[in-house]
């Protein structure tokens, strides 16, 4: 039996390794993917990483990898299939039938944002199609973008990126917001945001980078010049093996404060499947530290 489990290899899970070497336990990092390391390995560009400033995820990713192998850490290649408690101990099973126990888990396993899916997404990620204004908007200053959707991360996606960007198109499916009030006045009195609404969009296109997004709009078609598509549509937690063991928010996220405990014992949040206000690789990061500390605390109680 382990003394702790990590699962997921992302920078939460690679971070909790480095912190997990050093403090002492039995552990073992749990990975779906050989050599995983998280979305981050999808970014394009990350300029907000302290001390790595215009570095690519792949890149990054890799670093955080070989600072956890240089120190030891042990992965192990399988997709948890189910976690349970039992007595004191928690049970990971893998999708191979095997089985491994730990006296703590760390849960790193992240969130995967909604797709829009529609022809040319899949293909132009990181060359024009992003899930992150925050993470990718000062790669558009100065270029014309659009943004999809109608609630409060989709307008202050637009109202981020009318800082810099030249224009903004907010693409919408329904006439009205969802997002309150404020956000709402603040997007329809910027004059760089133009509102595109009752549209679906339904195909990105262009060469080696995006350069339009064809849209329906109210059962007529049109085509938007864009340098970028942003996808604000929502996310997806995967925290499916965690339901019914560890309390939820209504969004599906587990409550875990910064401290990473969650309401069951023995189980630590980490990252972006946490509740949290900002999601970002140096917030992962944070997450897989303090995750370890506390796991460390319940572990010598």
């Amino acid at each position: 039996m382990y003394d702790l489990i990590i699962l997921g290899s992302g920078p939460a899970g690679l971070t909790a390794a480095i912190y997990a070497s050093r403090a002492g336990p039995d552990f073992a990092v749990i990975e779906k993917e050989y050599l995983g390391t998280g979305q981050i390995a999808f970014a394009e560009r990350v300029d907000n990483f302290p001390g790595f400033y215009g570095i690519d995820g792949y890149t990054l990713g890799d670093k955080l990898r070989e600072h956890a192998e240089a120190l030891g850490t042990e992965f192990i290649e399988g997709e948890v299939t189910a976690l349970s408690k039992n007595g004191s101990a928690w049970e990971i099973t893998l999708a191979d039938g095997s089985s491994l126990e730990a006296k703590a888990v760390i849960y790193a396993l992240g969130a995967s944002p909604r797709k829009l899916g529609i022809k040319g997404e899949s293909d132009y990620l990181g060359r024009g199609v992003s899930y992150c204004a925050l993470c990718d908007g000062a790669f558009f200053a100065g270029k014309t973008v659009a943004v999809v959707g109608g609630g409060d991360t989709a307008l202050s996606d637009a109202l981020y990126l009318s800082k810099t960007s030249e224009k903004v198109y907010l693409i919408h499916r329904r006439a009205e917001f969802r997002a309150n009030k404020t956000l709402a006045d603040k997007v329809r009195a910027s004059e760089n945001i133009e509102l595109v609404l009752n549209a679906v969009p339904t195909e990105i296109t262009g060469g080696e980078n995006v350069e339009s997004i064809a849209i329906t709009q109210d059962g007529a078609s049109r085509e938007l010049a864009v340098s970028g598509v942003f996808a604000a549509v929502g996310t997806l937690p995967n925290t499916a093996l965690v339901k019914g063991i560890a309390e939820l928010d209504e969004t599906g996220y587990i409550k875990a404060c910064e401290d990473g405990a969650t309401s069951a014992k023995g189980l630590f949040a980490a990252g972006d499947v946490r509740t949290k206000n900002v999601r970002q690789v140096i917030t992962a990061a944070a997450d897989g530290a303090n995750a370890v500390i506390s796991a460390g605390k319940y572990l010598n109680r």
